[in-house]
């Protein structure tokens, strides 16, 4: 059993990624916890993570979590974004005193679930490469072939989905031409979707699969450990609404607010 944190039921839980992509490790954790406060942070003015550098990231990130932090008081913090997470969940942790969960590949559930032993890791350009990645590869898929390929253009269609605009398939369909391609392509059965922004648009990868594909993530896996982590703690006796903050709010933002509303978030405010 963890020990139980004294913390008052309106302290929020706390969401942080580059843009909307939380989105999706928001939905499961609301689903496990529906009276949770909460704050979902978006790093607007740095988005995208995926095209930036490590130090750039690794600077960005614990900077902008210690800001939230002070603010809004949170009882738990997660990093929702896979970028974030591989290059600088060590440093938050370091940084911060409450609990912090990070999003990393699901490499595990994927290679349980291979049946051709070869699977893919759709990710960010910066998510890809990480020597997290590897070691994640080595510990659960060593008897796997498995695959990688990073989409910049998915991440946006993923924030364009949820601001309503017109979608290109083409986008999509390259993505896993990206991981289809390669050798051993053609007996992947199975691709880990490593940026939270893609279980966004998984309807638009599974239509542009040329043969069925399984696609998994790991925000249902999340959500328990949340749940775990916040085990015995008060809540507030209805579900509040949520909020959402962003460090630059623009008309691309102001465009996104009826789909975050759909995840409870119905107030917005600059940080």
């Amino acid at each position: 059993m963890c020990a139980i944190m004294k913390v008052a039921p309106s302290a929020p839980l706390l969401f942080f990624d580059s843009g909307v992509g939380g989105l999706s490790i928001l939905a499961p954790a609301r689903a496990a916890l529906p009276n949770a406060p909460i704050v979902y942070a978006a790093d607007s003015a740095g988005f995208p993570y995926g095209t930036k550098s490590e130090a750039e990231i690794a600077a960005r990130v614990p900077a902008l979590l210690g800001r939230l932090v002070e603010r809004f008081r949170p009882r738990l913090a997660v990093i929702a974004c896979n970028t974030a997470s591989t290059i600088a969940l060590s440093a938050v942790r370091a940084a911060l005193d409450i609990p912090v969960v990070g999003t990393v590949p699901a490499i595990k559930p994927a290679a349980l679930l291979s049946k051709s032993r070869v699977f893919g890791v759709l990710g960010t350009d910066a998510t890809v490469r990480q020597p997290y990645v590897d070691r994640l590869t080595a510990e659960f898929g060593a008897d796997c072939t498995v695959l990688r390929h990073g989409s910049a253009a998915l991440v946006q269609l993923a924030e364009a989905k949820l601001r309503g605009e017109p979608l290109d398939p083409a986008i999509a369909r390259d993505a896993l031409a990206g991981l289809l391609g390669q050798p051993g392509g053609d007996h992947m059965d199975t691709v880990v979707l490593a940026c939270t922004h893609f279980p966004l648009v998984e309807a638009e990868l599974a239509a542009a699969a040329p043969r069925p594909l399984a696609f998994v993530h790991g925000g249902d896996g999340i959500a328990r450990r949340i749940a775990y982590l916040t085990q015995g703690q008060e809540w507030p006796a209805s579900r509040p609404s949520g909020k959402a903050v962003f460090t630059r709010l623009d008309n691309s933002v102001a465009a996104l607010a009826p789909a975050l509303a759909d995840f409870g978030l119905t107030q917005m405010e600059a940080l």
